[in-house]
């Protein structure tokens, strides 16, 4: 697929007067205001809203977003490129990779994988295509401080790679809570198409969601929070061409007799979000097994992987 360029908003005709307020307001790339929401542009601009509506709607059809058939997608997803786990039986699990222009859910309880396949991911979106990467740079976002970059520099090494070199192209983010969270998503808008990143991190996606609306009675609060932030990065997905990782935690459920007794706290993020939900279990010794557990393009299967010195690998 054909790298698209990030226009600029000149192009569009947009008069200068409007020009000049958009870019006051940090809009300065056509993905951006193609993503602005009309309503409260119109008002941050104090310009009617059918003019809005139509600058907006100029810069969705200038990126492909208007009407196009269902054959044109069937090719583009096909073509949509992928980022390897370093794992065979994981790739093939997840249909060739990670993909990008989706949402991607790991979930599972504490030591399953996630964050070690996260740091895998962040090195490997550097490598180049035949390589299994992008050729691109990674974001991270840390809500629970289990990010180690001993372990990127063990990765990267692995790899052949310098990791000095592999760890200038991660940008990490200790965020501190909920609005923070959501406050770095809305920054990326300019990072992405500046520093050219291909992948973005947020482990997890819970937790201060979690922690600051606990309880019953925090439940639709902390849910409509959430759905807004998973909206904030669909549309980034949609829009950079970028892949989206989300971990998620579990809790064990003893109640539970018959089935899986493990639940994903905070509910599954992904149950109203397009994407794919992964969840990933403990096995023997540095196995781990890996599910998928909703995806609407791939089968319900399981696949073997293993946590390694090197990183993520098949099992020997």
């Amino acid at each position: 697929m054909a790298e698209r360029k990030v226009r600029s908003l000149e192009e569009l005709g947009i008069s200068s007067t409007i020009l000049k307020k958009l870019q006051e307001l940090g809009i300065t790339t056509v993905e951006a205001l193609a993503a602005a929401n009309a309503q409260e542009l119109s008002q941050n601009l104090a310009v009617p809203l059918p003019t809005v509506q139509k600058i907006i709607s100029q810069a969705r059809s200038v990126l492909g977003l208007g009407f196009r058939t269902a054959l044109e997608i069937k090719k583009e997803r096909l073509n949509l490129p992928k980022i390897t786990t370093s794992s065979k039986n994981l790739d093939a699990l997840l249909g060739g990779g990670i993909e990008v222009k989706t949402i991607t859910e790991l979930f599972g309880e504490f030591g399953s994988g996630k964050t070690q396949l996260c740091h895998q991911l962040a090195v490997n979106v550097q490598l180049p295509p035949e390589k299994g990467g992008l050729s691109k740079k990674a974001v991270y976002m840390d809500s629970e401080g289990t990010f180690r970059w001993e372990r990127i520099e063990s990765m990267a090494r692995a790899l052949g790679l310098d990791p000095d070199q592999v760890m200038e192209n991660i940008y990490y983010n200790r965020v501190v809570n909920s609005d923070h969270q959501m406050a770095v998503v809305e920054e990326l808008k300019d990072l992405i198409p500046k520093e050219n990143i291909g992948l973005i991190i947020v482990d997890s996606i819970t937790g201060h969601f979690r922690a600051e609306y606990p309880g019953r009675e925090n439940l639709t609060l902390r849910q409509q929070k959430l759905n807004r932030h998973l909206h904030q990065l669909m549309s980034l997905a949609e829009l950079y061409d970028v892949a989206i990782i989300v971990t998620n935690q579990v809790m064990a459920r003893p109640d539970v007799f018959y089935g899986d007794p493990t639940v994903a706290i905070g509910g599954h993020v992904l149950y109203h979000a397009p994407g794919i939900r992964v969840q990933l279990k403990k096995s023997r010794g540095n196995r781990r097994i890996a599910r998928i557990v909703d995806a609407p393009h791939l089968p319900e299967s399981e696949a073997v992987f293993a946590i390694t010195e090197a990183g993520i690998r098949d099992p020997e």
